[in-house]
């Protein structure tokens, strides 16, 4: 059997957009094959896609990674928040708005 080649997806996304490219790239083509071919590092010359990571639908993968046909490959972006953070806010909040309701429960019960 000859060596075919595979379609991939590159996606990146951005917080009001969505960069995207389809790629035909030969069988056995990596991860890091993949980022190259796509353009990335041209249109996102001071983003490293390996910092915050790359996943196949949404799994990480290394840059040796071999992909599949009809993979789509991610380029994920850093947090903009703590997720940490967030959960404490999100609980305060609930917290005083049953206090507001006459209602007062332990701080470790939401």
């Amino acid at each position: 059997m000859a060596n075919e080649d595979i379609g991939v997806s590159v996606c990146h996304a951005l917080p009001d957009q969505v960069w995207t490219r389809a790629l035909r790239l030969p069988a056995g083509a990596t991860a890091a094959e993949a980022i190259a071919a796509s353009g990335f590092a041209a249109d996102f010359p001071r983003n490293d896609p390996w910092q915050a990571g790359v996943g196949v639908f949404g799994r990480a993968v290394r840059p040796d990674t071999a992909l599949n046909d009809g993979d789509r490959l991610e380029i994920y972006r850093g947090l903009t928040f703590d997720p940490k953070e967030s959960r404490r806010r999100r609980a305060e909040h609930r917290r005083a708005l049953t206090a507001r309701n006459g209602r007062e429960r332990p701080a470790g019960l939401l």
